[in-house]
């Protein structure tokens, strides 16, 4: 009992920990961005409150794809097949069935789900470049032979799409769409934290692994599409009924490309990064066309898909984290944890300290061992030299002693590391076998002395 009551303090000696910083300036800065948020409709003019709804429903989209890509690492190229899907199948349901706005937003989402169920059977052999070909085709199928189904979209003339009775006006519609992507936030989150969120992380990072590990990559992958098709339909929904009128032209291949752009510029894997980066691609045309004049304005909204793929590559080449690895500080600080993590501290302090005597990869390896100082090397440093600088000192301080070669450490007093090694127990049959070798290196100076005698016998 008492050793159960000394240990119990130690959870919570660790919260209080995480919570003695400055809680305060935390907490306002949080509820600060929900205050925003949440009056951002009432600021806005009508049509900028309209051009924000597209932004939300561009960051469920992206939430979706994420899903995919950033969680389950499945590439898709083809997405705009379950938004239009959802899109055409809720206008149907709303207009030709009569359901009202909220079971129409159901089964949008159930056959967005199916159709990436089916996607998710035929891609389960397969991975990498195959996918993405599989994904593209299945999207140009959709786009030239579903999309066109006339008793499904009404061909040229589109397919209805009311808004539901409390949220007529675009503001209250900027509500509802921010009702539904604060709802997949918290699925998404939620979901992370639960054995099935990490069965999916371990797929993306090693299929084979997560199989050794009892993980079911058969069932998770598929899980993985089935949920982003049906975050997939839920955005096709709102899509609709905010446009009002759904044409297949809104879900196009350009389009598609334009939702991978954004969630990888956003983040893989990061969801404040993802809802950033989708709200930028939506808006930034809409900024283009309120700054510059009409002319220019509409060439550079034809040019999305090229600015989009100048960002792509700045982000793989300069920040392959995304707008998330940007906002990982603030994140971390608004958590409770430090605003630079110790490991940040760490990394920079290791790429910024140069090895005294290391000029190439095993340059610290053998300064340590003929203990001679060389000058510090000139150009860029190896990967493995900036590595090997974790036992080095920042400039100033006292320079802590080297690994002691062998003798050293038996000069000043303490064990070296053959010693420490000698009287660490071993099992027996390592401890007979260490005997024995031990016995064998200890034979050998006496077979080699014997010839020395006799040969100084003989010249005697």
């Amino acid at each position: 009992m008492a050793t159960a009551t000394a240990s119990a303090p130690a959870p919570a000696r660790k919260r209080r920990a995480i919570l003695s910083g400055p809680v305060l300036p935390r907490v306002v800065a949080a509820l600060a961005i929900m205050a925003l948020v949440l009056a951002l409709p009432l600021l806005l003019a009508d049509f900028q409150a309209n051009q924000v709804t597209r932004a939300v429903i561009y960051a469920v989209i992206g939430l979706s794809m994420n899903v995919l890509t950033g969680h389950a690492g499945q590439i898709s190229l083809g997405h705009q097949a379950f938004v239009g899907l959802g899109a055409f199948v809720s206008g149907f349901a709303a207009t030709e069935v009569g359901l009202n706005f909220y079971a129409a937003l159901a089964v949008a989402a159930l056959f967005g789900a199916l159709s990436a169920l089916l996607l998710g059977l035929v891609a389960l052999r397969i991975g990498g470049l195959y996918l993405a070909l599989i994904t593209l085709a299945y999207g140009a199928v959709a786009e030239e032979s579903l999309f066109n189904i006339r008793d499904l979209t009404r061909g040229g003339e589109g397919m209805p799409a009311a808004r539901p009775s409390a949220f007529q006006s675009d503001r209250a519609y900027l509500y509802l769409c921010l009702i539904a992507l604060a709802v997949i936030l918290l699925i998404d989150w939620r979901l992370m934290k639960t054995k099935a969120g990490r069965a999916i992380l371990a797929i993306r990072h090693d299929e084979r692994v997560a199989s050794t590990l009892g993980v079911n990559v058969t069932f998770y992958k598929t899980f993985a599409f089935m949920l982003s098709g049906f975050i997939a339909g839920v955005a096709g929904s709102l899509f609709a009924h905010w446009q009002t009128v759904v044409v297949s032209n809104d879900f196009v291949i350009d389009v598609a490309l334009t939702w991978v752009f954004m969630t990888v510029v956003g983040g893989l894997g990061s969801r404040a990064g993802v809802v950033i980066g989708s709200a930028f691609f939506a808006l930034f045309p809409f900024l283009f066309e309120s700054v510059l004049p009409t002319g220019v304005a509409e060439q550079f909204t034809r040019a999305v898909p090229l600015i989009g793929a100048i960002l792509l590559v700045l982000t793989l080449t300069l920040y392959p984290g995304g707008i998330g690895q940007q906002l990982l500080p603030v994140r971390r600080w608004l958590a409770g944890g430090p605003f630079h993590s110790p490991s940040d501290k760490k990394r920079h302090r290791k790429a910024a300290t140069v090895p005294a005597g290391a000029s190439a990869i095993g340059g610290t390896a053998e300064a340590a061992g003929s203990g001679s100082a060389e000058p510090p090397p000139t150009g860029e440093e190896s990967v493995g030299a900036a590595e090997s600088a974790e036992t080095t000192e920042e400039p100033g301080r006292p320079e802590e002693p080297t690994a002691p070669t062998e003798g050293t450490a038996e000069e000043e007093g303490e064990p070296s590391v053959q010693t420490a090694t000698k009287e660490m127990p071993l099992p027996p049959a390592l401890a007979d076998e260490n005997r024995g070798s031990s016995d064998g290196a200890k034979s050998k100076p006496r077979k080699r002395a014997a010839p020395r005698k006799r040969r100084q016998g003989g010249k005697t």
